[in-house]
Order: C-alpha cells, then structure tokens, then sequence
C-alpha cells in the first residue's frame, strides 16, 4: 500500500461516521429506534437533499441517471472512470439503522478523508446511493443498480405497484421532478466497484473478527410446492382413509431435507411461508402450500437441487420456480487489494461468502466489483435492534478508504 493511501485511512474520523450514521436515521426515524424509510418516498426525497447538500459542501459534483441513482463524484486530475463505492438508503418498514446506510455514509466520511489529507487522485472517487434495493416498497429489490448495468430494464420495471398503491412510474416522476436541477451522469463507465456493508449474520461475531473480504454470493432457488388433499370431517375421517394435504406436505418436506448434507456449511435452506386450506380446526386440509429457499455457492448442488425439487412434481405436488439467481463471484484483484490494505493497517480479517443479495451482485456484469463486511451484533438484521460496534465501523471505513485512494491514484485500473 502507498504511504498515501495510509495516510488517508488514518484521516477517517470514527465520530464523524457515527454521528451521520444518527443523523440518516433520523429521517423515517421510528420510536423503537428503527427506520421505515421506503425508496422514492417522500422521507427518502428529504434524506437525499441532506445528503447532496453534505456531499456539495465536500467539494462533489452530484448526478443522477433514469433511475433515481445518486452519485457524488470528487473529481480527480482525469476525467477517466471513477472508482465507486456506495449502497442504499431505503430500509425495510421496520428496519435498522445500519444496512444499507453504513455503506453510504462511510464512503462519504472517505471522500471527507480525502480532503482532509489533502490527497489529489488521478481517477474520480465517487459514492452511489441505489435506489429500491430492499425491495419493500417497490419489487424487485436492486431495482437501481439492475437498471443501471442493464439500462432495458427500467421499463419493465415503470408499471410495477407499490406496497402503497403507487406506481413506480408515477414515484420516479415524483423523484425527476423534486431533483430537476441535477444533472444526468455523463456515462456508465466505473473503473471498480466496492461496497461495504454490514454481515447481516452471526459469522463474523462468532468468529471474534471486526472485517472480512467477501469472496462472492450465493446462488438462490426459490420454489412455491403445493400439496393437494381433500378435505373432510377431521372427527369421523378415519386417518387410513385421509387425504390429508399437510400430512403429503410434510412427507414432501421430509423428501427434501433427507436429500441434505448437513455438514455442507455453505448450505442454506430454509422452508418460509405456508398456506392451508381451508385451514380450520377440524377439518383435514385440502391444500397445503410452502415456500422453499435455497442457497448455495456451487453451481453443480444448485443444479442438483433444482433436479430433486423437479422429481417431486406429480398429480397430488405442484411445483411452482419463483426464482433462479446464479451464484456470484467477486474480482480476485480487487479482493486481493482489499486483502492489502486491511493487512497493511493491521485490522484483522477474514472471508466471508455472503447469502444475501446486495446491489454488487448486479455491479459484477460491469467492472471489477466486490464487498467489505464488519459484524452484525448477534446476526440480526432488518430489524430496530441491528447493530455493529463503532470500532469495527470504523475498522471498514479505515479499509474501505485506503483500497479507494490506492485504486484511485492510478490510471492503470485494478491490479493484485
């Protein structure tokens, strides 16, 4: 690492992080300290005035593209390619104060380091706020960084419907003309991409580490299965003679796990939602219905997965695909940067593969793209308690601006 990019790691201001982290949270701010802050809503139009006023008084130009993406660029000697960093803003109805919003706040706490050190960098250095990534008001989720790395998607997303009844056409209509005065982003072009977000899981706690270097995402199937019975007394049925959809739901389910390996540590699966019909006390249900969540990084298991959960498709079970995302990989040259500068500032690491999605996923199919992550206080997330010590906040900031100087002094782009 350049003594430069050292150097504006240790300009990170650990108050400052913290004290704007409480100030965003004041916006859609809950009484059980929580957030509720929905994308393209009228809360989240007055966070993102608070944070293009911060980011103008930094000394950033601010764009904004087709789809309500934010971006504050310090410029650098070149007009070239910036090298980005960012999240989001919005939160799920009852969420906490740290998804998301971490990953924004400290890249503008980086950009504020930059100054600080007085550092010109050859490459613009640029923070990104995405729109609708929880999914919670608008779906699908990620929908800004989607239809920035793949503009055709923005008008297969215009007609969707809200939770609220709003039209997310009708929502961006709202958002063009609160922020009329910003400019388009003269391009597409990122030299990288690095997001720093919260573990939202109990990995890292466990394993006593304060960061880790995130290796990719894995891959999700998401399946509906419904089990067909027929309903009847549940007094005078005899149980021989039932056909019983939760008891056929159940021997499904029972099919699904025995085909598990439980000491596969990378396996996640998880049975969610559940429907039964007519769903009485004393009646045998007729349908039974459950959701299926799968997750892994393999390819190979997840194309295993998919053949077992197609062999339990007959008259009686129907199997119903609701989603299909390939597992991803992150930029090893980019990861080996992020290796560098956390062993050069001595902040002890590890990797983690993530099993949930963030906007970097899509980021991939762009530029050299990858995650930080620093611990969740007992995994919880999406939730008013979520929490991540000030230490290891600002542990990923400290990394996150010293990989962001170093990529950012050179024109040659990523190297390990």
């Amino acid at each position: 690492m350049k003594e430069t990019s050292l150097r504006v790691a240790r300009h990170i201001d650990a108050d400052l992080l913290n004290t704007l982290l409480e100030k965003l949270a004041r916006f859609g701010g809950l009484e059980n300290g929580g957030t509720n802050r929905q994308a393209l809503s009228d809360i989240e139009f007055e966070a993102r005035c608070w944070l293009i006023g911060y980011a103008r008084e930094l000394g950033c130009e601010v764009y904004h593209d087709a789809a309500a993406n934010l971006f504050f660029r310090r410029p650098g000697r070149q007009n070239i390619a910036p090298v980005t960093t960012g999240s989001h803003v919005d939160t799920q109805p009852c969420g906490g104060n740290y998804d998301g919003c971490y990953g924004v706040i400290a890249g503008m706490v980086c950009l504020k380091a930059l100054n600080d050190a007085q550092v010109v960098t050859e490459r613009p250095v640029e923070v990104v706020i995405w729109t609708n990534e929880e999914g919670s008001r608008f779906s699908p989720g990620a929908m800004g960084s989607s239809a920035f790395v793949y503009p055709q998607r923005l008008a297969q997303y215009l007609d969707t419907i809200g939770e609220d009844g709003v039209v997310f056409a009708d929502a961006l209509s709202a958002y063009q003309a609160r922020f009329a005065e910003i400019p388009l982003r003269p391009d597409r072009q990122m030299a990288c991409f690095i997001e720093l977000h919260i573990e939202q899981g109990p990995v890292l706690e466990a394993r006593g580490q304060p960061l880790a270097i995130v290796s990719g995402i894995q891959g999700v199937r998401w399946y509906q299965i419904t089990c067909l019975g027929f309903s009847a007394h549940a007094g005078t049925t005899p149980m021989k003679l039932r056909q019983d959809a939760m008891t056929l739901a159940r021997d499904t389910l029972a099919q699904i796990e025995n085909q598990m390996d439980s000491s596969d540590d990378d396996l996640r699966l998880t049975f969610g939602r559940w429907q039964v019909v007519p769903n009485a006390v004393n009646t045998i249900p007729s349908s039974a219905s459950f959701t299926v969540d799968f997750r892994h990084p393999d390819p190979e298991i997840l194309a295993r997965f998919d053949a077992l959960i197609a062999g339990l498709a007959s008259e009686q079970v129907k199997v119903e695909p609701l989603l299909n995302k390939a597992p991803v990989s992150f930029d090893p040259q980019l990861n080996a940067v992020l290796t560098r500068a956390g062993t050069a500032l001595h902040i002890s690491h590890t990797t983690l593969l993530s099993g949930a999605f963030h906007d970097a996923m899509h980021l991939v199919e762009h530029c050299a793209t990858s995650m930080l992550f620093v611990p969740s206080h007992r995994g919880i997330s999406h939730n008013p308690t979520e929490y991540t010590d000030p230490d290891s906040l600002a542990a990923g900031a400290r990394t996150l601006a010293c990989a962001l100087t170093e990529l950012s002094l050179t024109i040659e782009g990523v190297k390990p």
